[in-house]
């Protein structure tokens, strides 16, 4: 079997299109078609590449024999085996050009699908020490809904969060809960909130603490009484922008 053969052959072997197989490795599509057609050979990085991809050696790429087993074709310490550095598979279903799922996992490597997981991970859906995606979860996720260790998003949950809707210890965003919360509006242990702020420590316009409450506006410290609530709810209605009603209804929520 030729060089073009084998590649053919293995490509077939792991389900991968020739546009699959171009994207893995950085060329075009027409790249890889005269590779298998024999009209181009590819560089060293990309038969490198090839190599750690098929889980098989350079010298069973290289040489012409049909009955070469690509595991055990060459003597050991002939061939670069980069099998243990990183795992891929991939969807062969596509989604507007987009593999369904794909699992990426190694040093420098992306996993890019509507199901994503890797070290690096985008999609819809994402998985991976750094991740971006629609529902995103990591080290450090990025997305609608984020969820990790540092996370940023339009929802965020993590040790540390910031995002419209944060919740994590320590939380930053339009409404922010959790150990030390720092928002628009506020609800933890140490809140410090724009508009108003509910916690331990309470410090803003409306301050409503357990122990201390510092408030230009208003200031409570101790439980709540329903006139206090009511009170509180007219002073937001006034103070509160439209954009930043919702904000306000949810911190109402906590009272």
């Amino acid at each position: 079997m030729t060089f073009g053969e084998k590649l053919s052959k293995l490509r077939r072997e792991r389900n991968y299109t020739q546009e699959q197989l171009a994207a893995l490795l950085g060329v075009s599509r027409q790249s890889v078609s005269k590779w298998e057609s024999g009209t181009a050979f590819p560089e060293t990085e990309k038969l490198l590449r090839l190599g750690a991809l098929f889980d098989c050696s350079l010298d069973y790429l290289f040489k012409d024999d049909a009955s070469a087993d690509p595991q055990t074709s060459a003597p050991q310490g002939t061939y670069l085996h980069l099998s243990a550095m990183y795992f891929e598979r991939k969807s062969t279903r596509l989604v507007h050009g987009v593999p369904l799922w794909h699992i990426n996992i190694g040093p420098g490597r992306v996993a890019h699908g509507i199901f994503a997981v890797g070290l690096v991970a985008r999609g819809a859906v994402a998985v991976g020490l750094v991740s971006a995606g629609i529902v995103s979860v990591g080290l450090v996720p990025l997305g609608l809904l984020a969820l990790g260790s540092i996370a940023f998003g339009a929802v965020a949950g993590g040790a540390i969060a910031v995002g419209l809707l944060a919740f994590g210890a320590i939380a930053v965003g339009l409404f922010a809960c959790g150990a030390l919360a720092i928002g628009a509006f506020s609800v933890g242990a140490a809140a410090n909130g724009l508009y108003a702020a509910l916690g331990d420590r309470a410090q803003g316009p409306v301050a409503l603490g357990k122990s201390e409450s510092i408030g230009e506006v208003f200031r409570h410290i101790g439980e709540l009484l329903p006139q206090d609530r009511e009170q509180v709810r007219l002073l937001l209605e006034e103070s509160t922008p439209f954009w930043l009603r919702w904000a306000a209804a949810l911190f109402l929520i906590f009272l």
